[in-house]
């Protein structure tokens, strides 16, 4: 693919432009469900003028539908953005990002999105997106899907469709609340899933964080430790990645302790685990839910993070080595290949 790539681009370098141009109108459109010409003409660069021209053309083939309240892409566009995706991927250079992360950190698969989910809701969306379509295709039936929280993993279950209600399926929360916005804590996410793929699900109404004391309280509850059981035989887990010192200030963690942590050099945070830049655990939480020990015998671990300032933090939970696929946005990608690159020269 990647010949006929170049021999187009030397031959024909303003049909590439064109396809580059009509299949970016078509994706936005996609992100957006309903957009309306100007915001579209604005989130890319265009003059109305030229998008005029061309969302008439895309409509004309019968791949966008224009309504007085905006515009949406039809089903036969969404067919033509799916099997148009390995060759974009190709083109716009996130095959190769792709490939080099999924080879240095021994990863089953890797999908990288264009743009930066930190600075566009749209990227956000298409991470969501990304990863709905990969648990789709990993999930068999009578499965349990463990799942975090976060605003990322919200965006999955915010897409998650199925043609055929999955019934003999569960989703569980893989830990407590973290007593932020309802919206974004796992009990919400896993019933959010379950509700919109016509799943089961269960709730873990227990606090993120507990002591020795309450922990064993906790787990003596015939209620809690019937639903840790269904948590912890999950065979495939869904979570986000997130700043250590970021996530440590969420859960109001005491100040010492956070000193502690930077001091042994915490960096990243997954599943309520704080992880070096070597993927070593350097902070572990006594949590109600899953445990370090199940995600090590989790048959699929899918991680779904992105943005720029999350780079170093997704490679240090990729370190870590127990993740079989990662989602991830093109900004994260571009931070994770040069840390690679940094890491292969000081081996050299």
């Amino acid at each position: 693919m990647r010949h006929i790539i170049e021999l187009q681009q030397q031959l024909l370098p303003d049909l590439l432009d064109v396809m580059k141009k009509r299949y970016s109108i078509l994706r936005q459109v996609m992100l957006s469900d309903l957009i309306g010409r100007r915001t579209l003409a604005n989130s890319l660069g265009m003059t109305e003028r030229v998008l005029r021209a061309e969302t008439d053309f895309l409509k004309s083939q019968g791949l966008l539908e224009i309504h007085t309240a905006g515009m949406r892409i039809s089903e036969a566009g969404k067919q033509l953005l799916e099997q148009l995706e390995p060759f974009y991927k190709t083109l716009f250079g996130l095959s190769d990002l792709e490939e080099k992360i999924r080879s240095h950190f021994g990863l089953s698969q890797v999908i990288v999105v264009a743009g930066d989910s930190e600075e566009s809701e749209q990227s956000k969306r298409e991470l969501g997106r990304a990863a709905c379509q990969v648990l789709r295709k990993v999930m068999e039936p009578h499965d349990v899907v463990a799942v975090t929280g976060g605003t990322t993993i919200a965006q999955v279950a915010n897409q998650l469709t199925s043609t055929t209600p999955l019934k003999n399926n569960w989703f569980v929360p893989a830990r407590g609340g973290l007593g932020e916005s309802l919206d974004y804590q796992a009990n919400t996410i896993a019933s959010t899933m379950a509700k919109r793929t016509g799943a089961n699900y269960r709730m873990l109404h227990v606090p993120d964080h507990l002591g020795d004391e309450a922990y064993a309280s906790m787990m003596q509850e015939p209620n809690i430790r019937d639903i840790v059981e269904v948590v912890r035989s999950a065979r495939i887990v869904v979570h986000g990645i997130g700043d250590a010192m970021v996530m440590a200030r969420r859960r109001k963690l005491n100040p010492e302790l956070v000193k502690a942590m930077a001091a042994d050099g915490a960096l990243a945070e997954a599943f309520g685990f704080y992880f070096d830049r070597n993927g070593e655990v350097v902070h572990k939480m006594q949590t109600v839910g899953l445990r370090l020990e199940d995600i090590v015998k989790t048959e699929v671990v899918i991680g779904v993070a992105g943005g720029h300032s999350k780079g170093e933090a997704i490679a240090a939970i990729m370190k870590f080595g127990h993740n079989d696929v990662l989602v991830t946005d093109e900004a994260a990608a571009l931070e994770m290949s040069a840390i690679i690159d940094e890491q292969q020269q000081s081996l050299s």
